[in-house]
């Protein structure tokens, strides 16, 4: 093995522990419950880092067609980025419509986008490269790295990009499964709430009517429908007037 060649394995053993290293704390993050922003700007500090040749990132999500920054490393990145939504047309929203990585350099990127190229080169960004994720059928993003060398990426840095950008998928799908179970235990919490007010209303008329629970549940029903107000609310207003009526009969 030459010279040349020991150093460059050197180099490949040192870039790939740390890989492991940078891959090994962000799983950590995840796992972790550390707000997700925090997590997307860890995601993005360590991949420039990692990845020889990039100087800033960004994490681009296209949700109903609407492109937003979640995270980056500096706002020049969240520059970029906007002059690419503002043209609709730039590496990042290709990846993300896409599913395929876009990988350029300046020379490329000058054909393809012209009005977004003219920015970047006025930042001394000469190339790009962006790897697509998704997250539901209607929301879709890319991690995106811009850096100053031209022809700076190739298929080693574009793989380890993919490496992050899995974990960016992983942490933005775990956070919309939480918020789903927050918004169904909510949910669940309000009708548990709302059947306990109903059961008390019910109680109240079967006790002052005489009538079975049935029949009790039916007077409410007809009560919300003629007011043309939620069961739910007919019952806590029943149970509050019953309340006070018990309070202002009661000996003083």
């Amino acid at each position: 093995m030459t010279g040349y060649d020991a150093g460059e394995a050197s180099r490949w053993r040192g870039q790939l522990d740390e890989v492991a290293g940078a891959l090994e704390s962000l799983t950590a993050a995840l796992d972790s419950e550390d707000e997700l922003d925090s997590v997307l700007k860890s995601v993005c500090h360590q991949v420039t880092h990692v990845v020889h040749g990039a100087d800033m990132a960004s994490i681009t999500v296209l949700r109903d067609g609407v492109a937003t920054t979640v995270a980056s490393t500096d706002q020049r990145a969240v520059d970029l980025d906007d002059g690419q939504y503002r043209a609709g047309a730039g590496p990042c929203l290709r990846a993300a419509a896409t599913g395929e990585t876009v990988r350029v350099h300046v020379q490329q990127a000058a054909a393809l986008w012209p009005s977004f190229t003219k920015a970047a080169i006025r930042l001394g960004v000469e190339s790009y490269l962006s790897a697509p994720f998704a997250m539901a059928q209607d929301s879709k993003g890319a991690l995106n790295l811009f850096g100053f060398q031209s022809h700076g990426f190739d298929e080693v840095e574009e793989k380890l990009l993919g490496l992050y950008a899995r974990a960016v998928e992983s942490a933005l799908r775990s956070n919309a499964r939480y918020l789903l179970f927050r918004k169904l235990a909510e949910q669940l919490q309000d009708a548990l709430a709302s059947r306990a007010v109903i059961d008390q209303a019910k109680g109240i008329l079967m006790a002052t009517l005489g009538v079975t629970a049935d029949e009790a549940f039916n007077e409410l029903v007809q009560r919300s429908q003629r007011e043309n107000v939620k069961l739910h609310d007919v019952a806590e207003a029943f149970v509050a007037s019953a309340r006070d009526k018990a309070r202002a009969a009661a000996p003083n």
